[in-house]
């Protein structure tokens, strides 16, 4: 199912990013050699499970949006389809670069292989990718992040508030990018207690079977976990998530949120009292950077990464019973300084 409900991510960072600039080539031309004599704005292609998920994508739209007020641009984002190729993503993109959209964001690993085809096509427009860094051209961004290092404090946090010394984590899709959610969340949980109990479980094997798009999913993976032990739970798994969040509320246990503060999405309210922080990254953040970059003769191009250190990544501290934790603030604080110091080295697989 597609959502199509609007809602706004708070708290864009757009100061958070360090972006590297460099010149890849004035307006763009119409025909295949790329785009339009003057851009009509910012062009955003959305991920497995659309807006609506309160988390990645959501994210990408604040950033949109954000572009669309500030820099008093225009902009058009589409939507993804169910079961759909690598040939419609190509399509959508090539769509968005030929009508004259600068830049055209991917947003998600698995545009990828459309942003390496369609960049190619039209060189004087910037394309942005978001979670990869695979694409070496001159007109493209990687946007990437520290994933693993908001999740090491998540570890952290999950570590501390657990009361039986098991807590669990859910990943959307057994690939890479979530192996670093993974391996942060356990490095830090262990950080505490060597000896915790960790659930794990991937929902799907790739992205096509619906592990970041299935909420149902999502629930039945927790109230396996919750029934084995666990009372927090970190998902890494879009709107997947959803359903790790409503069982970990129907229980009454923890859950901690990601890339978006799921503590105050709309959509999330009634449970959010059972939201304990939310794994952030300053996906809107990056979305603004690089069309404000555009806006501004100077697009970036090449990988941008944001981490701890740039404040890209991070915990939310909305829910007060978090916030007001002195002992877990305590022990965030001094392993954000370690990740920060270089003392501690995050584990990404």
């Amino acid at each position: 199912m597609r959502r199509v409900s609007r809602i706004a991510v708070a708290g864009v960072a757009t100061a958070s990013l360090a972006v590297a600039l460099s010149a890849c080539g004035g307006s763009s031309t119409e025909a295949s050699s790329g785009g339009s004599a003057k851009t009509k704005g910012i062009g955003l292609a959305y991920d497995i499970g659309g807006k609506g998920d309160q988390s990645f994508n959501d994210a990408a739209f604040a950033g949109f949006q954000k572009a669309e007020k500030d820099l008093k641009i225009g902009g058009r984002d589409i939507e993804p389809q169910d079961g759909e190729s690598d040939a419609d993503k190509v399509q959508r993109l090539e769509q968005l670069a030929k009508s004259g959209y600068n830049p055209v964001i991917g947003v998600g690993f698995v545009y990828a292989p459309a942003v390496k085809e369609v960049a190619a096509k039209y060189p004087k427009t910037t394309f942005g990718i978001i979670d990869d860094e695979q694409d070496k051209a001159a007109n493209v961004a990687d946007m990437v992040f520290h994933e693993e290092q908001a999740s090491y404090l998540a570890g952290v946090a999950a570590a501390k508030a657990t009361k039986k010394d098991h807590i669990g984590f859910v990943g959307g899709v057994d690939i890479p990018l979530i192996h670093k959610f993974e391996a942060g969340y356990v490095q830090g949980a262990q950080s505490v207690n060597p000896k915790i109990k960790i659930e794990k479980q991937y929902l799907t094997q790739t992205p096509q079977e619906g592990g970041f798009s299935s909420p149902d999913k999502g629930k039945d993976a927790a109230e396996g976990q919750i029934e084995a032990g666990a009372d927090v739970i970190y998902a890494a798994a879009g709107l997947s998530g959803q359903g790790v969040i409503q069982s970990a509320a129907s229980h009454k246990v923890w859950a901690i949120g990601v890339d978006s503060d799921q503590y105050k999405q709309d959509a999330l309210a009634k449970y959010k009292d059972y939201i304990l922080t939310s794994a952030t990254k300053d996906v809107a953040g990056a979305v603004y950077n690089l069309a404000k970059s555009v806006a501004d003769g100077k697009p970036a191009t090449g990988v941008v990464r944001a981490s701890l250190a740039t404040g890209g990544v991070g915990l939310a501290d909305s829910n007060p019973a978090f916030k007001n934790n002195a002992d877990l603030q305590a022990a965030l604080k001094k392993a954000e300084a370690g990740i920060k110091d270089g003392s501690i080295t995050v584990k990404t697989s």
